[in-house]
């Protein structure tokens, strides 16, 4: 039997509490009636004896605390799933938003998701070519990991979201189907209408499943807009056995729904005021990416955070760092420099990469190429360091080859651009001709067999002139 209540016992800025009330469960949906015929959708977000406070989607203006009637579903949010999302747009609360009607669902599910054995998890092996060289030979994104990059205010971090959406794709060709599922929080008009823009003229749109949660809608859907991803990626990976990738920009906007969300229910705050539960909260998320056993899909995610004042130390990317399976860092200085994409090679790092790449899933000599030039770079700041002490004349002549091979490495590898998409071995094969402007003593990470074949300082000398 279906009860409706009328009258509210409080109003608090989104938030409306109800007394009397028996049988409701937290999470649960409501519809809340006002007196001019309108509806709106409300969540319970705190059950305490016979009282239930439940936050407004569409917000507490025009209320009454007299004739409001509230009628509770007996369920949680559920979201409609069916193949017809690829292709289509929706709002962060799941409706349609690109004038093509409702898709007929072939089912419905919790958008919460359901809790996963770990014993059915299996190991995330093979990759996911991005075309990105930075990603792909260094912080090798792997079926099933969470991966995210950890960017600033003002970096292009949209524009790699477009480029790893438009260039995506999966590492071997074994004639599994590949998507992504895409989750925009808190962006405003021109961001969106970018993103939108972007992926229709590079006709990457067909295989993308849109989530836009813009910077003026309900904080409470901008909460809602990554369970509503999760839960189309995992009935598109685990039901209909496809790869997908699922990328998440803004997960700091959606921190700061939550901290205000926390701040209106009245609870204790914790660091810089996010609530207590928040490294919780983002486990939450991040952990619904995986492979599951009997499945031949895949979950894997990017989140894309941006660091206030460029800041890895707080909350957001902290607990963020806990949780995930590495991190690829921003870099503002390389940005002003015009390298793009800025990635940050030190700081950064993929987890998962030594068990998803070699023989069999990239190419043998992957591990070598990469740690070889991950020592290098490392040995590139501690020349210019000393540079700037005593002067570039007064270096030895491995401190002096490092420094052309940072130039040579940040102009060549780094900043490829937004239009140049490199398989795997053409990001390898411009690895080891960067090695090879090295003295063939520097190179310490790579054996004897691997150097005779890949060190080449005639080839190098012929690209790099």
């Amino acid at each position: 039997m279906i009860l409706k209540y009328i009258g509210l016992s409080e109003i608090n800025g989104p938030l409306v509490a109800l007394e009397g009330v028996s049988g409701i469960g937290y999470d649960e949906m409501a519809e809340i009636r006002l007196d001019d015929g309108s509806s709106r959708l409300a969540r319970v977000v705190e059950v305490s004896e016979d009282k239930a406070v439940l936050q407004v989607f569409e917000g507490t203006k025009g209320l009454s605390l007299v004739n409001t009637a509230t009628r509770f579903e007996g369920k949680p949010m559920e979201l409609p799933l069916s193949t017809e999302m690829l292709g289509r747009i929706f709002s962060g609360a799941g409706k349609p938003i690109d004038g093509l009607g409702d898709v007929y669902p072939e089912k419905y599910a919790d958008i919460n998701g359901r809790p996963l054995n770990p014993v059915s998890r299996s190991y995330p092996r093979n990759y996911i070519n991005t075309g990105i060289s930075s990603i792909d030979a260094l912080t090798t994104l792997i079926r099933g990991q969470k991966l995210p990059i950890f960017s600033g205010s003002g970096l292009s971090h949209n524009k790699l979201a477009v480029q790893i959406v438009r260039q995506a794709r999966l590492a071997e060709d074994q004639g599994q189907d590949f998507a992504i599922v895409f989750g925009a929080m808190g962006v405003k008009n021109d961001v969106a209408d970018y993103f939108r823009r972007c992926f229709e003229e590079t006709g990457s749109l067909e295989r993308v499943v849109m989530f836009l949660n813009m910077s003026n809608d309900p904080i409470i859907e901008r909460i809602l807009t990554p369970r509503c991803a999760l839960t189309c990626a995992e009935y598109l990976a685990y039901e209909k056995n496809m790869h997908i990738l699922v990328i998440l920009t803004d997960m700091t906007s959606y921190a700061e729904a939550l901290r205000e969300f926390s701040s209106s229910k009245g609870e204790i705050p914790g660091r810089k005021g996010y609530p207590g539960y928040l490294y919780s909260d983002l486990a939450s998320l991040y952990e619904r990416a995986g492979v599951v056993k009997g499945s031949e899909g895949s979950v894997t995610q990017i989140p894309i955070l941006t660091m206030p004042n460029d800041d890895i130390t707080h909350p957001v990317p902290d607990l963020t760092g806990y949780i995930t399976e590495g991190q690829i860092v921003l870099d503002r200085n390389l940005e002003n420099t015009g390298v793009y994409p800025a990635v940050s090679v030190l700081p950064s790092l993929s987890r998962l990469m030594k068990d998803g790449i070699g023989e069999g899933y990239t190419r043998e000599d992957h591990q070598m190429c990469a740690n070889q030039l991950f020592a290098a770079y490392a040995k590139v700041s501690d020349a210019r360091a000393l540079a700037s002490v005593i002067g570039e004349e007064e270096l030895s002549d491995s401190d002096r080859a490092y420094l052309k091979f940072g130039s040579l490495f940040e102009e060549h590898f780094l900043d490829q651009g937004f239009d140049t998409d490199r398989t795997i071995g053409e990001t390898l094969d411009l690895g080891w001709k960067l090695l090879s402007t090295l003295p063939k003593n520097e190179l310490d990470r790579v054996d004897d067999e691997h150097l005779e074949k890949f060190y080449t300082p005639e080839l190098a000398a012929e690209a790099f002139r």
